[in-house]
């Protein structure tokens, strides 16, 4: 990643790996595609999957780099908004043309997904038999929706969600080149709300720091830029349930809705912790790989919530938690799944 190119642009294009040393956490492509482009095999189609923001426009552009294909010869469109026949009939009307100074023309298709019918039928015998000049690489964040015939006919490759240690580590790393260090626990808030996006975290990032007047950040900061819920009102319910004390809990839950807290986010803080409190409780010979993940307060934390072992400080209340996670989006309060969670964790009747 470069430090010294614009300042004014967007973090993540900034730092956009610009090689195959470069990606981080899609190690399995790397290998993949590298290896393969070493050994002079190259596909004619490449289908790239997986969530949105984990690179498979950054790798689609790296395979066209690796291929010494020049910027006149890479060609980009965006399903999203040129999704129509016309729009794949012009690419199917050029691709007879010879490169301008390259061997290959690239064609990297974007959320190809949102495709029409008729679109993909054009493009069909197109993505088949191209010339020998012309490679596609495809990219989709919902596989499921790429017809079968468009699937047979390429290379794919899965992408995987970046860790929150691994993001972590970029948004540290970043905001170092940036000229700012965070205070402890502060990259890791952004990696848990990025929900394993690298471009989700630069964003969040990119307006912490542009909204910070220090060059040192406080937890607290980023905690009201993002509007994330603050640590302490994840411990209290943590402890409302290692206590037995469900109107604690209830205080908690509803402290959170006061403060106009996002609950996916608050209750993906707890299950956070909660999953360490039980690794360290149960596996405890993996303390040092857990201190390497979370901060200092929260190993003091979890320590100390699960040194006399309470009852239910357990695999079961993080599955009872996760199913609530899973009800958010279908609850028309959006308090509601937790507040059944911590009545079912606590036996109330």
């Amino acid at each position: 990643m470069k430090d010294s190119k614009d300042s004014n642009i967007a973090l993540y294009r900034k730092y956009r790996p610009e090689n195959w040393g470069e990606v981080i956490g899609q190690d399995h492509i790397v290998k993949a595609i590298n290896g393969a482009l070493k050994a002079g095999k190259v596909s004619h189609a490449y289908l790239l999957c997986g969530p949105r923001g984990t690179g498979k426009t950054t790798i689609a552009r790296i395979i066209a780099h690796e291929l010494g294909s020049s910027v006149n010869d890479i060609y980009e469109l965006d399903a999203a908004s040129n999704r129509g026949i016309d729009d794949v009939r012009s690419i199917r009307d050029s691709v007879h043309t010879m490169p301008f100074d390259s061997k290959y023309k690239i064609y990297i298709l974007d959320e190809v997904h949102m495709f029409t019918k008729d679109a993909w039928n054009a493009l069909l015998k197109t993505i088949e038999e191209p010339p020998k000049h012309v490679i596609f690489i495809l990219a989709t964040t919902e596989l499921e929706k790429v017809p079968d015939t468009i699937v047979s006919r390429c290379q794919s490759f899965i992408f995987r969600k970046p860790t929150d240690s691994i993001l972590t580590s970029v948004v540290t790393n970043v905001a170092k080149k940036e000229g700012y260090t965070l205070e402890e626990g502060g990259a890791a808030l952004i990696a848990l709300l990025a929900d394993g996006a690298f471009r989700d975290a630069l964003g969040t990032l990119q307006k912490v720091i542009s909204f910070s007047k220090d060059k040192k950040i406080k937890l607290t900061d980023i905690e009201e830029v993002t509007g994330s819920p603050n640590t302490v009102l994840v411990d209290e319910f943590l402890n409302s349930i290692a206590t037995k004390n469900i109107d604690e809990g209830f205080a908690c839950i509803k402290k959170a809705g006061d403060q106009n807290l996002e609950m996916a986010i608050y209750l993906k803080m707890i299950l956070v912790k909660l999953r360490y409190a039980l690794i360290l409780r149960y596996a405890p010979k993996m303390k040092k790989e857990i201190e390497d993940a979370i901060s200092e307060h929260d190993m003091e934390y979890i320590s100390k919530l699960i040194a006399d072992k309470p009852e239910h400080i357990s695999s079961s209340t993080l599955s009872i938690l996760l199913d609530a996670y899973q009800s958010l989006k279908s609850s028309p309060i959006s308090e509601l799944p937790i507040e059944m969670a911590l009545v079912k964790i606590l036996n109330e009747k």
